[in-house]
């Protein structure tokens, strides 16, 4: 079971601070002296200056990088909003485990650390290729009494500052969040109607799959429990803890405790993204840290994006969830670190520079 730490939340949003812009000149003149046009490789270059206003350095790496998949059961299952039993939860991470998901398959493409955290599964799970950080068997049903206590949400926060801290000091020098949780898109559309004030037929999708005669039932079930729960919008913790999930509130942990370490956070889909919304609710600076993966066919993906002012590198249909857009990203920071480091300049390759784009 997780354990309190009073200070490490405080201590975590203490050490977060905003991101470097004083290498922003060095850097793009750097690129400017690549041998191609000014700006000729658009948001990768704006990418690399991010990547090195996070970390503080000019060169920076993000190599290798960091998984970390939050599973995490959710009482309003019982309301049938979701196409699979709650069950599915275990079992996949049973799947995680075994290294069968897609999760594992993108992991190991680009030479990833994975962890399988299990912050909240309904389950007892055994065996040491799960790290065993669970706050309680699973949320209470949202539409009767709130999700957690508020010191459950914190703890849960904790669980992933933990998380994102053994990454890093394993040697990961970028992080990649994702999760698993059967009706986790309930919580996510939920807690999205109540940090953005928009109207639940703007947010609520099909999540897993559920049929488009269900997704009435699935409004209606969140519309019962935003009136019985009354969360403040004002207060991230109070939404987080009435309304969401312990591994939503883990991701939250992962994207502070990024921040806190200078790392650069992939955020994956619909659901690590409202995680994300709520981590700079609590915390605004977190913001500079964060880059947003890919475009989920969630339609509440767009709304949680709009909120956080975001642009993801990705849009690819997917709802997978698991980190899968994350990873399938993570080539392209690759990629605009290289670019920095590797490509040639007009001086030392002998080529004679312009002042036009060709």
């Amino acid at each position: 079971m997780s354990y309190r730490d009073p200070l490490m939340l405080a201590a975590t949003l203490a050490r977060i601070a905003p991101v470097d812009d004083s290498l922003t000149a060095d850097v793009q003149e750097h690129l400017d002296a690549l041998t191609k046009p000014p700006g000729s490789l658009g948001r990768l270059e704006a990418l690399a200056i991010q990547l090195a206003g996070i970390t503080g350095e000019a060169f920076p790496a993000v190599s290798p990088p960091g998984a970390m998949v939050f599973a995490a059961d959710h009482g309003v299952a019982a309301e049938g909003v979701s196409a699979f039993p709650q069950e599915v939860t275990a079992q996949m991470v049973a799947n995680f485990v075994g290294g069968g998901a897609a999760i594992n398959v993108f992991a190991r493409q680009i030479g990833a650390r994975l962890e399988v955290v299990d912050v909240g599964v309904a389950a007892a799970l055994e065996g040491e290729s799960v790290v065993h950080d669970k706050v309680r068997f699973g949320t209470a049903n949202f539409v009767q009494e709130d999700a957690m206590s508020r010191d459950e949400a914190v703890r849960a926060i904790e669980a992933g500052i933990r998380a994102a801290e053994r990454a890093t000091e394993a040697g990961c020098r970028s992080l990649i969040v994702g999760e698993m949780g059967i009706a986790n898109t309930t919580a996510s559309s939920a807690l999205l109607a109540v940090l953005s004030g928009e109207p639940l037929t703007r947010l609520v999708g099909q999540g897993t799959g559920i049929a488009a005669s269900r997704l009435a039932h699935k409004i209606a079930v969140i519309e019962r429990a935003l009136g019985a729960r009354r969360a403040d919008p004002n207060d991230p913790l109070d939404v987080l803890a009435k309304l969401g999930g312990l591994e939503i509130a883990a991701m939250v942990g992962a994207c502070l405790g990024a921040a806190a370490r200078r790392t650069p956070l992939l955020v994956d889909g619909f659901i690590a993204t409202v995680a994300a919304l709520v981590a700079c609710r609590l915390c605004p600076g977190a913001r500079g840290y964060l880059i947003f993966a890919h475009r989920s066919r969630e339609p509440g993906h767009d709304v949680a994006l709009a909120q956080l002012d975001a642009r993801p590198l990705l849009d690819l249909e997917l709802r997978l969830g698991e980190g899968t857009g994350a990873a399938l990203a993570f080539p392209l920071l690759e990629a605009a670190t290289r670019m920095l480091v590797e490509m040639a300049t007009f001086t030392s390759a002998g080529v004679a520079s312009g002042n036009a784009s060709t």
